[in-house]
């Protein structure tokens, strides 16, 4: 079976690594010059199951399983760090948003996940400042990872495998053929999915955090915080956007006020990236038509469920099911054709 892949990020390349695996002719194309030209190496690198959706915490348990193997299977590390994810909430609608999330995270395996006090959330990272805090939830199997890792590691795996890369396919979106034909253009692909601009902001580096503490995150403005490389990232997904001025003016307000330690550290670096959103925040996976199946939309989750998203595609291709119910990823929810 001849395949031809759009798209040589992160999700094409798990594809063409686990189609390739089960014996397709695979061929991926991509209008860059290299790896790593797309929104793979901008993103921030968090890996979590704490989702409010079944789909999304079932994916992220997928991936997990497969990043805890990922090094044995392509040779490279994937950087799965479990240092936890801390959801903050300042009012008692968004602590209940959080432990209905949470039922629903337990049913579907994610037992280790829990709820917590306001004094249990310092505990967890002890230079939080704001005494607005009530409570939140917590999950230690929840973490970090390296974006580019996997990629590298995907696409070296698929390569010896025999899976080809073409770049600098100018017109990889009109003249490849094959016989499937796979779209992973995540913000690149169209309608329905739009490409949302999502800003980051990088201190110097820096020691006034541990470099082990939880990605951090209020649950009523989802603005949250990690480190990374002796680095404090910044984040906030303005929703609606705003221009890059007022965003930063915003987060280095919310962080003078909700972490104070960081108040007196310059800021080194600041990039942007692209989310792929689909109109209900999950992704689109499966058939289009006779021959044409998309990989994409995965809305700020690409990179996390990419392990996931590439092996349940490949069953698909190859076996006509998959190992996990993927009916709410349905392309044709949204009326594609």
């Amino acid at each position: 079976m001849n395949i031809a892949i759009l798209g040589a990020g992160v999700v094409g390349a798990s594809v063409a690594y686990h189609l390739a695996r089960r014996g397709c002719d695979v061929t991926v194309y991509d209008r860059a010059s290299d790896f790593g030209a797309g929104s793979t190496a901008r993103a921030t690198g968090g890996y979590r199951a704490q989702f409010d959706t079944e789909i999304n915490v079932r994916l992220s348990l997928l991936s997990r399983e497969k990043l805890l193997r990922f090094e044995e299977e392509t040779g490279v590390d994937p950087g799965y760090a479990p240092r936890g994810y801390l959801f903050l909430a300042c009012t008692d609608e968004e602590l209940h948003a959080l432990s209905e999330a949470q039922k629903l995270q337990h049913a579907c395996g994610l037992t280790e996940a829990r709820m917590i006090d306001a004094r249990e959330a310092k505990t967890l990272n002890p230079k939080i400042g704001d005494d607005s805090i009530i409570g939140g939830a917590f999950c230690p199997t929840d973490g970090f990872i390296k974006p580019m890792n996997i990629l590298r590691g995907y696409a070296e795996a698929a390569q010896r495998l025999g899976a080809k890369f073409v770049f600098n396919a100018a017109n990889a979106d009109g003249d490849v053929h094959g016989d499937i034909l796979v779209d992973a253009r995540g913000a690149w692909c169209g309608a329905p999915v739009v490409p949302v601009r999502r800003n980051v902001a990088a201190t110097v580096p820096t020691d006034v955090l541990r470099p082990d503490m939880p990605m951090t995150i209020w649950a009523g403005d989802w603005y949250h915080l990690r480190v990374r490389d002796g680095r404090v990232l910044l984040l906030w997904p303005d929703d609606p956007v705003v221009d890059d001025d007022e965003w930063l003016s915003r987060v280095l307000e919310m962080t003078r006020r909700r972490m104070p330690c960081l108040s007196d550290v310059p800021l080194g670096e600041r990039w942007s990236g692209f989310y792929e959103m689909s109109p209900d925040g999950h992704a689109l996976l499966g058939r289009v038509d006779e021959n044409r199946y998309v990989a994409t939309g995965s809305s700020g989750h690409g990179v996390m469920h990419s392990p996931a998203l590439g092996q349940l595609l490949a069953e698909l291709i190859v076996d006509g099911r998959c190992s996990l119910d993927v009916t709410a990823l349905d392309p044709h929810r949204f009326g594609l054709r």
